[in-house]
């Protein structure tokens, strides 16, 4: 992993640019550092690393507000990296079906997700790998969506121990079956009028997730309008199970 030169973008967080095998993303540490290495999350995203930026710092600084690093790595198909063209046409017939008003296929959202997870998966435990040998992180959290991604790192990484998921993704069947195999901590934050994905899906990961320790969260508002009060029980959760 190679690291940029430290800038302070925000009061209190230092944030370093990095490529993890020719992948950009981002690290935040607290400022001033810890005495010890500080517990880290990985920031999940949608793709598309700079037009997320904004919302990602936001993040990053409220986390180093409670002592977490945070780090983030752009989407396989994302952002600068090569397009995906079987994802590209899975997500032109999600974006079909949901224009016309039909139904979307279970063959869709896999064709949509799976791939991603197969492929992002691997690359977030990298980055694992690169923080510790960095210094960075332990225990490590995992915070946003993709929420299969969340879900799949959450059940296949130990060092992963507590996972903040929000639900704004569509999930494949697998996935939530894969979810019975959960067991730390999970907060799921869900829009309840989320209107392009399925809120029965959500409910029904939620019920399958075989965390003892599982919270969900609902709010009324779409996508983008998740209210403050949610990301600070958000953060919260992540206060209680890092420290």
């Amino acid at each position: 992993m190679h690291l940029s030169t430290a800038h302070r973008p925000a009061d209190g967080v230092v944030e370093r640019r990095l490529t993890l095998d020719g992948v950009p993303g981002i690290l935040w540490t607290p400022d001033p550092p810890a005495s010890a290495p500080a517990p880290a999350i990985l920031l999940g995203h949608p793709g598309g690393l700079e037009r997320m930026y904004p919302r990602l710092l936001a993040r990053a600084a409220r986390a180093a507000a409670d002592g977490f690093a945070t780090a983030t790595i752009e989407l396989p198909g994302s952002g600068d990296r090569p397009r995906l063209p079987d994802l590209e046409a899975a997500r032109a017939d999600l974006r079909r079906a949901i224009t016309r008003g039909e139904p979307v296929d279970d063959d869709v959202v896999d064709r949509l997700v799976l791939p991603l997870v197969e492929a992002a998966v691997p690359e977030c435990r990298r980055l694992l790998d690169a923080l510790e040998a960095e210094g960075v992180g332990g225990p490590f959290g995992y915070s946003g969506g993709i929420v299969s991604l969340g879900v799949r790192l959450a059940a296949v990484e130990p060092r992963v121990v507590a996972a903040g998921l929000f639900a704004g993704s569509r999930i494949p069947r697998a996935i939530i079956e894969q979810a019975r195999q959960v067991r730390i901590p999970t907060h799921v934050l869900l829009q309840w009028d989320d209107a392009g994905n399925d809120r029965q899906e959500a409910l029904s990961l939620f019920d399958a997730l075989g965390s003892p320790d599982k919270t969900l969260q609902a709010n009324m508002g779409g996508h983008t309008g998740v209210p403050e009060h949610a990301a600070e029980d958000a953060a919260r959760f992540f206060v209680r199970h890092l420290r």
